[in-house]
C-alpha cells in the first residue's frame, strides 16, 4: 500500500501563521477544498435564535 500520506500532502493549500493562529491561506483555497457552503447564513441564523423552552 502507498503512504497515505502522500496524497494529503501534495493537495494541501499553503499554509499561514504559526501554532495556535495556523491555517490554510484563505486566498489559496477554492471551491475545490470544499469552501463551498451553499447554507451557512441560514445556519448561521437558525443557530442565533433563543432555543424553544418547553413546559413540562
Amino acid at each position: 500500500m502507498a503512504d497515505p500520506h502522500e496524497r494529503c500532502t501534495a493537495t494541501a493549500p499553503p499554509i499561514v501563521g504559526e501554532g495556535c493562529t495556523q491555517r490554510y491561506d484563505p486566498q489559496a483555497l477554492n471551491s475545490d477544498d470544499g469552501t463551498e457552503f451553499a447554507g451557512a447564513a441560514e445556519l448561521w441564523q437558525q443557530l442565533q435564535q433563543p432555543p424553544e423552552t418547553t413546559d413540562k
